[in-house]
């Protein structure tokens, strides 16, 4: 297959999860769909590196990652992030519910093994996924360990429409509550203050006719580095993802006046490099083939299910106690099953399908959309990996 033909392939993918999104309001996610036209595709007639054939290869997916989230963290301010204490402990209470539901009841249905190998990549990501894939491989269990990776590759399909379903909800609930002039405007004025600095402080006396849109890559790019440097000088003591440090890295530039907030739309490459990066989290379904989806489909269902169960029932009880809607408190622990850049897109997805006003879209994603964000990376790029560690070391 040519380049164009695979790169326009993949495309027409995307833009008809787009399409289908818009159609059904967001009933729909787009993630959801393109998930399942990919899945069709690599069970038929794609090529199974039809993602790197079209010209997103993971060296590139990653750098567009690294770009990605150092632009994230210029979307929360220090004192956004001390305000998402509560989002923090709703997040962690919904991985928390997960593995007691699975410790308990999965290990009675499923045994241990099969338990520990399927919750780091249930309530995370990409790397938490291969430790116990890798993990389950150096032990001897080679059904387990593509268990681990088709796990990561479908609980997304339960959270996306789940995760659409509760914003849509709590969506609605603020849009009444603005309406009726219930919700503080100093409260949605504080959470979107920062999205309001046209220029960084540092570059003030720079023209703005040097303030290219090279420029602003370049500032990116150099704070993705020494977030990849000091992760790098951390490893032989602590291991910490650079993605972390790059979200980190992001607020914190962001505050100091070395980045403009949303830098990557500013210099026109949010779009690519989002397109690149979905393209590359739909790659991994390429190893998800209809054998081993009918091998593994009933423990794989009933752990997913569980975990999800789990996820509910703790992040409502610690939700209600931390005065957080339900629905927005389950949102905030789906996060786990699909982290960024799907919590970003399934928000404003919901956003745009709730309504055309745009004060009213500002008042939704200063409520709906910092929480989804904190969630996915405390769940996803935080927790999973340090639970696929320990969790490792018991097969």
């Amino acid at each position: 297959m040519s380049q164009m033909l695979a790169l326009a392939i993949v495309i027409l993918i995307l833009f008809i999860g787009d399409f289908v999104a818009v159609r059904t309001k967001a009933w729909v996610p787009s993630i959801f769909i393109c998930a399942i036209l990919f899945l069709l595709g690599y069970w038929t007639f794609f090529p199974k590196e039809i993602v790197a054939e079209a010209g997103i290869p993971s060296v590139v997916a990653t750098a567009l990652m690294y770009l990605l989230v150092v632009n994230m963290g210029t979307l929360l301010s220090l004192q956004e992030l001390k305000r998402q204490w509560r989002t923090v402990l709703i997040a962690l209470s919904g991985i928390v519910g997960a593995i007691i539901l699975l410790l308990s009841f999965g290990t009675l249905l499923f045994g241990m093994k099969t338990v520990i190998v399927a919750i780091p990549p249930l309530v995370g990501g990409l790397v938490s996924a291969l430790i116990m894939s890798e993990g389950a491989t150096e032990a001897g269990l080679a059904t387990l360990s593509v268990f681990a990776i088709v796990v990561y590759v479908m609980q997304g399909f339960v959270g996306y429409p789940l995760t659409s379903i509760m914003l849509k909800r709590e969506g609605k609930r603020l849009l009444q509550l603005n309406r009726d002039g219930k919700l503080a405007v100093k409260e949605v004025a504080a959470a979107t203050e920062v999205t309001e600095k046209p220029r960084p402080k540092l570059f003030n006396k720079i023209p703005e006719k040097y303030n290219t849109n090279y420029f602003k890559f370049f500032k990116v790019a150099l704070v993705g580095y020494l977030a990849y440097l000091v992760s790098t000088m951390l490893d032989p003591v602590v291991s910490i993802s650079p993605f972390v440090l790059c979200l980190l890295f992001g607020v914190i530039a962001t505050n100091i006046g070395f980045l403009e907030t949303r830098i990557l739309e500013k210099a026109n490459g949010f779009g690519f490099a989002m397109l690149g990066l979905m393209l590359y989290i739909l790659d991994g379904l390429k190893n998800a083939t209809p054998t081993m989806m009918m091998d593994i489909l009933f423990v794989l269902i009933g752990s997913i299910a569980l975990g999800v169960i789990g996820m509910y029932i703790l992040s409502f009880i610690v939700g209600r106690f931390l005065k957080s809607s339900k629905e927005m408190s389950f949102a905030v622990s789906l996060t786990a099953l699909y982290g960024f850049p799907a919590d970003y897109i399934i928000t404003n997805e919901v956003i745009e399908s709730l309504t055309d006003d745009e004060q009213e879209k500002e008042v939704l994603t200063s409520h709906m959309l910092p929480p989804m964000l904190v969630g996915g990376f405390v769940t996803v790029t935080i927790v999973s990996v340090v639970l696929a560690g320990v969790l490792v070391g018991f097969l």
